[in-house]
């Protein structure tokens, strides 16, 4: 475990998208490609800027992504496909292949569709968030730390659902969606190296208890604890409860 304290987000994002990018490079001279999971959300906002400016051969990067809400449009402000099409893919020279989450295909189908892609990429670099609720991707607490199912559908819980009302990408509580496909916490943890990016003081309290808590299925995010190689990017905010 590694964990870097920035001054401020944007501080924070430029140190992990440069990191991210280095990695990324690593795995394209070692294995001629590079494997990538992407997440989304506030906290991965300076961080993705950070990494569309360096210099990467997209044409050698595969790209998944963590969670998507369950018939939610495309088109919605919340969309998780859209947010990684407007300010990644769009951004960035065409990428070897991507796979996005399908949000409005039938839910097992497009879960299992997911599992069988991912199980063909080992993944290089990981980008992650953690959540007010301590949640990883959207393995909210408890979190299913036992199966070895790549994606799961879940049910969000109403600390997840505030906090997206609460971050702008919602007019109201009942607009929130209830259910998502998410990459479960096994596929996650099988990620050579995971970023895990969480700025802003709301975080404090879910960063200490998954950084300096016990390893429990409450605080999702405290399984990171047992990677061999995770690296947490803090601003002072999200980083001042730990000791």
């Amino acid at each position: 475990m590694e964990v870097i304290v920035k001054n401020n987000p944007k501080d924070l994002g430029r140190a992990a998208g440069i990191k991210t990018a280095e990695l990324i490079n690593e795995a394209i001279r070692k294995d001629g490609e590079a494997h990538v999971i992407l997440a989304t959300g506030a906290s991965q906002f300076e961080t993705l800027n950070q990494l569309i400016e360096q210099e990467v051969d997209w044409s050698k990067v595969t790209m998944f992504h963590l969670d998507e809400y369950i018939d939610l449009p495309e088109t919605h402000p919340a969309s998780f496909r859209k947010y990684l099409r407007e300010r990644f893919l769009n951004k960035v020279s065409p990428l070897k292949s991507f796979y996005l989450i399908d949000g409005e295909a039938d839910p097992e189908e497009e879960r299992q569709r997911l599992g069988e892609l991912i199980k063909k990429h080992p993944i290089h670099v990981a980008l992650v968030g953690i959540g007010e609720n301590g949640h990883l991707a959207f393995n909210d607490p408890p979190a299913d730390f036992e199966t070895e199912e790549p994606y799961l559908i879940v049910n969000l819980d109403a600390d997840c659902r505030g906090q997206q009302l609460n971050e702008g990408w919602f007019g109201s509580i009942d607009e929130v969606p209830k259910k998502a496909i998410s990459m479960s916490v096994r596929q996650i943890l099988k990620s050579e190296v995971i970023i895990c990016s969480a700025p802003d003081a709301r975080k404090a309290p879910a960063v200490q208890k998954a950084i300096e808590g016990p390893v429990s299925n409450l605080v999702p995010a405290s399984i990171l604890q047992s990677h061999p190689n995770c690296m947490y990017y803090l601003d002072k905010d999200s980083a001042k409860l730990l000791s």
